[in-house]
């Protein structure tokens, strides 16, 4: 196994480019009695100038901790039908918590996010910099956008001979692309081999949406270069395509599981068939990129693009805990949980929004316990 040196975690700038949990949304008022309700949680507290030198001095503690680190990342400006999912780090936050006994990890706040921006490749040298003044007084080293602020501390983070697990949760899916980017080049450095596994109703496989490449439908496509080998990007719950699952097989390499083939039982050949690959290939380490939207409707539709016919909230655990028995699990995320959002386009505490956050927060309770084996 190759090991890098072990190089320290730039706090400043982790400082610089984070927030105490629940602060990555601008807002005035909206959803503040959950702000609170979180932040008492983790710091019992309410009062902002306290919270910020607890979570200031909880920084101090993500070099020694062996816990997961839990990053909000509030962004939605990759996403494309209804937005919203920039609410979602705050609300599934407060539903792992009011799990009795929930997993335990260190959460480190949201990235800090300029709501208009997505990456810093799609921007001219003066918005960089008056937007580098705004966030942190024009430190010429630091990006700004969501994209590259959130790659960019998961660089610090990995940088280490033993690197840090990273549960976050989105914000849209364009969010797992600098993640599991990150993650890739973090575990190769270190002779791993990795894969990941992909729960969505979409493939996200396009090269580009309306001529943008970095976004919720073209991330899993982006990082097949990094991966290397695409048969170990592991695609399950698909059903909503303009192209068949032999066309995404074929022109990319993936593998498919399409929401109708998976019934409970089918779920242990599926997984066999996995763990077969998975050790075929020699994997050492997986991720597990999370789409709520991979959840049918009826349980999850506070999403940007919800689908009928989905698997159920409780099909992804059956399928990952074999596999989760046998391989490593290093990195994952929750993504595209938008609060407000439902089929019914109720308001904010109708029945499928709490459906939703409940479903969301179980799954990611669960990875963050898997993470911390």
């Amino acid at each position: 196994m190759n090991e890098t040196n072990t190089a320290n975690i730039n706090l400043d700038d982790i400082e610089d480019i984070l927030c105490p949990p629940g602060n990555g949304v601008f807002t005035v008022k909206t959803a503040e009695d959950i702000i609170e309700s979180v932040q008492r949680e983790i710091y019992g507290d309410t009062d902002k100038e306290k919270i910020r030198q607890h979570w200031r001095e909880s920084l101090k503690n993500i070099e020694q901790t062996d816990k997961p680190l839990l990053l909000g990342v509030c962004s939605d400006c990759g996403g494309g039908i209804h937005r919203g999912a920039n609410w979602g780090p705050l609300f599934v936050r407060k539903g792992i918590q009011d799990i009795p006994g929930h997993a335990q990890y260190l959460d480190v706040g949201d990235i800090r996010i300029i709501p208009h921006l997505l990456h810093d490749k799609y921007l001219n040298k003066k918005t960089i910099e008056k937007c580098r003044d705004f966030l942190f007084d024009n430190k010429k080293h630091l990006p700004i956008s969501p994209l590259s602020l959130t790659e960019y501390f998961c660089d610090q983070i990995n940088q280490q001979s033993s690197p840090k697990k990273i549960f976050s949760i989105g914000g849209d899916h364009s969010v797992s692309y600098p993640l599991v980017r990150s993650w890739i080049r973090s575990r190769k450095k270190l002779g791993k081999n990795v894969a990941i596994i992909h729960f969505d109703a979409h493939t996200d496989l396009m090269d580009a949406r309306q001529g943008i490449d970095y976004c919720f439908a073209t991330w899993a496509y982006q990082i097949l270069e990094d991966l290397g080998n695409p048969k170990n990007l592991i695609q399950l719950g698909i059903r909503s395509s303009g192209q068949t699952k032999s066309y995404w097989e074929e022109k990319m390499g993936v593998q498919q599981y399409w929401s109708h083939e998976i019934s409970h039982q089918t779920i242990p050949d599926i997984s066999q068939k996995i763990i077969d690959h998975l050790e075929k290939e020699n994997i050492d380490e997986v991720y597990v990129s999370f789409d709520i939207d991979a959840i049918d409707e009826k349980y999850a539709s506070a999403t940007g693009t919800p689908e009928p016919k989905g698997l159920s909230p409780e099909m992804p655990q059956v399928i990952l805990s074999p596999i989760l028995e046998k391989f490593k699990l290093t990195g994952a995320d929750m993504v595209e949980v938008a609060p407000w959002v439902s089929r019914d386009m109720g308001e904010k505490g109708t029945a499928s929004t709490k459906s939703t956050l409940l479903v969301a927060a179980a799954i990611s309770n669960y990875l963050i316990e898997q993470l911390s084996q």
